[in-house]
């Protein structure tokens, strides 16, 4: 998912690799040197690339491990806001020919682009997350979104005053659904008075919900002057917006996703108000991938990754949730052996 504002601008120049723009408004990352041998690994990001506190970022530390322990050379590019479908295939193409393999495309907007590519390089092993491709030499990478937002429902639930608490979604996309889902089934499963409002901020292609802070602070406002004091924000970089607007409210709540973003340098001054994240742990699909191919035993076909293998998971930092946790605990148990079957669309 996605970023931006000045609440992540501080964001958009990492530590780790610098950036650098292309005319065509990609930015890529490349390691120096190009020993003969070395393990050569692509990235596509989805728009917001590194840097995003979210859901690119998750991806990032699974290449970020991989290049570390295999010695690597690295090339990241990413997307950008309004690009066609042509620019994704060109995108991971450029990787292919530049003898990066394997190359992770990270987004369900690059199917398209990754069964065309895939299909075209045979000899290259390529990685797609939050979507499943149809090429034989893809690893597609999926995730039980809808089991972690299930239990942040539980979460919200029980730490709500009065039951009532939010849902702002990125965009109106069956992924995203996902979240809503889960989000919703645990939350009146746990309270069934409760009330949970949803909102998404873009809908179809318009994938703007992903990287308009402004737009999910605005959400947020809503649904606090709504009566929420929780709210569960799976917008990408969208979701700083709703995480400030929290933070204005006292007694309030804010759910994070993707990554923990109560640790995101950017978010620190809220993050007393961030009582969990839902974490996708996209860092763990990648580097899986690109250790099969080190091994010369490629991962391909689909790879999906359960709340039962920690594939999804609540944060704890800050101990919001301490409290609460054996009732968490429950509940994991209880999705794992199917006690629970969690839906996937609202």
């Amino acid at each position: 998912m996605r970023r931006v504002s000045k609440i992540t601008a501080a964001c958009t120049v990492t530590a780790a690799l610098a950036f650098t723009a292309t005319a065509c408004g990609e930015s890529s990352t490349e390691s120096s040197g190009s020993d003969k041998g070395k393990m050569k690994i692509g990235m596509a990001y989805d728009v917001g690339g590194r840097g995003d506190n979210s859901f690119n970022d998750s991806a990032a530390r699974g290449l970020d491990k991989a290049k570390s322990e295999f010695g690597a050379e690295t090339k990241e590019l990413t997307a950008k806001t309004g690009e066609t479908p042509a620019d994704r295939e060109q995108r991971l193409e450029s990787l292919a020919e530049g003898g990066y393999n394997p190359v992770v495309a990270v987004g369900f907007a690059y199917k398209d682009a990754v069964d065309k590519i895939a299909t075209k390089y045979p000899k290259v092993n390529f990685g797609l997350v939050d979507s499943v491709a149809s090429a034989k030499n893809v690893d597609s990478i999926v995730f039980t979104e809808e089991q972690g937002s299930y239990l942040a429902g539980v979460a919200a639930a029980l730490k709500s005053k009065d039951g009532q608490v939010g849902f702002i979604g990125g965009v109106d996309l069956p992924l995203i659904k996902k979240f809503a889902a889960g989000f919703q089934q645990g939350v009146m499963e746990t309270n069934p008075k409760a009330k949970v409002q949803i909102q998404y901020l873009s809908t179809g292609s318009d994938l703007s919900g992903f990287g308009s802070p402004d737009k999910g602070m605005a959400a947020a406002k809503g649904m606090l002057d709504k009566g929420a004091d929780v709210i569960f924000a799976a917008a990408g970089g969208s979701g700083a917006g709703s995480i400030e607007a929290v933070a204005g409210k006292k007694g309030a709540w804010s759910i994070g996703v993707d990554s923990d973003q109560a640790l995101d340098p950017s978010l620190s001054k809220y993050k007393d108000t961030i009582m969990t994240s839902v974490v996708k742990n996209v860092d763990g699909g990648v580097y899986d991938l690109v250790k099969s191919v080190k091994d010369g035993k490629p991962l391909t076909g689909t790879q999906t990754y359960t709340l039962a293998k920690d594939g999804v998971s609540l944060t704890t930092t800050g101990d919001h949730i301490k409290d609460i946790q054996a009732k968490l605990d429950e509940a994991k148990k209880k999705i794992a052996d199917g006690t629970i079957k969690v839906k996937t669309t609202t």
